[in-house]
């Protein structure tokens, strides 16, 4: 937790969205929008906590900077966490993630793969 922050998160997902892509983003919307549920129990927000601060760190075990695989890591890290908190990503969630979404990248973001797999 000592390496997440809302603002390092925000600045993050600023600068490097076009890099990792819609779908990348849309699943660090989802564990943020999780983490401010007050019914999750704090192990699985430490979980969430944990995934993000590693997405916001700039040294990775794989550089962000590596071409084409460089947030292979990230991206794995943040699915792990997904799937460890996917009982509380319910349709209010999704909508307040798909909303950011549509913020950043525009009305054409297609998320029904994402959340055909969270079902």
């Amino acid at each position: 937790s000592k390496h997440y922050s809302e603002d390092g998160l925000w600045k993050k997902i600023k600068k490097y969205s076009k890099k990792v892509g819609s779908s990348a983003v849309y699943a660090i919307l989802l564990l943020y929008f999780v983490l401010q549920k007050g019914e999750v129990p704090m192990k699985n927000k430490a979980i969430i906590v944990g995934a993000l601060g590693y997405f916001i760190l700039p040294i990775d075990l794989i550089p962000d900077v590596a071409p084409g695989v460089g947030y292979t890591d990230d991206i794995g890290i943040l699915l792990a966490a997904l799937w460890q908190v996917s009982i509380y990503i319910d349709t209010d969630v999704k909508n307040q993630a798909k909303e950011k979404l549509k913020d950043w990248f525009g009305e054409d973001i297609d998320t029904s793969d994402a959340d055909d797999k969270l079902v």
